[in-house]
């Protein structure tokens, strides 16, 4: 049996940290993650979380735990997804360094996740799109930026990541009858603009 201290602490002190770039928010996320994890294998086992050892965390008491936060502590699916996602983690972690348990972690990394609710996205109407449009004081060089940037936006349906990325050679030769894009995946497009200045986009 492999003690899970060791490899625990090594994984949420040095290896999400150091190696994978992880923010405070997302180590504190893993680590309550296996707070609760260890809370119930102790009382399962009837042992000390220090004293568990990584065969314990196997496929059938990690499914039972998931049952326990959803039906137990009515987590969300979201927050269930979220602890799994942790625990997965951890046993990729775990695969280079512990070929004895190399099975174990595939058939927890095997363990699906549950399917959420898709939001809809909503709409605006004519009037919220003339009121955020309008919304930025034109009187001003910051206002003027950013009513040009909405206006954008709306009239190319960029993502925000694309509208921060527009610079002026983006407007092929010079006019600003249409704007080159570079999307996901560094996918080219051409999008025509607007012509009429009073009424764009067909608000008028």
């Amino acid at each position: 049996m492999i003690p899970l201290a060791p490899d625990l602490s090594a994984f949420l002190q040095k290896h999400l940290p150091d190696e994978r770039g992880a923010s405070q928010h997302t180590i504190a996320a893993y680590a309550h993650a296996f707070t609760l994890l260890l809370r119930f294998a102790a009382a399962h086992y009837k042992r000390q979380p220090s004293d568990l050892a990584i065969e314990d965390l196997d496929v059938r008491l990690i499914r039972a735990f998931l049952e326990h936060i959803e039906e137990g502590r009515a987590n969300t699916v979201r927050s269930r997804n979220a602890r799994l996602a942790a625990i997965k983690a951890f046993f990729r972690f775990l695969e280079p360094r512990r070929p004895a348990c190399l099975e174990q972690a595939m058939m927890v990394r095997a363990l699906p996740v549950k399917r959420t609710d898709v939001k809809l996205i909503d709409y605006l109407t004519k009037d919220e799109v003339r009121a955020l449009l309008a919304a930025p004081d034109n009187r001003t060089p910051a206002g003027q930026r950013d009513r040009a940037m909405l206006h954008l936006a709306y009239a190319a349906g960029l993502r925000a990541s694309e509208l921060l990325a527009v610079r002026m050679d983006d407007f092929p030769r010079g006019s600003f009858a249409s704007i080159r894009v570079l999307g996901k995946g560094r996918r080219e497009r051409v999008l025509p603009l607007w012509r009429r200045r009073k009424q764009p986009f067909g608000l008028g």
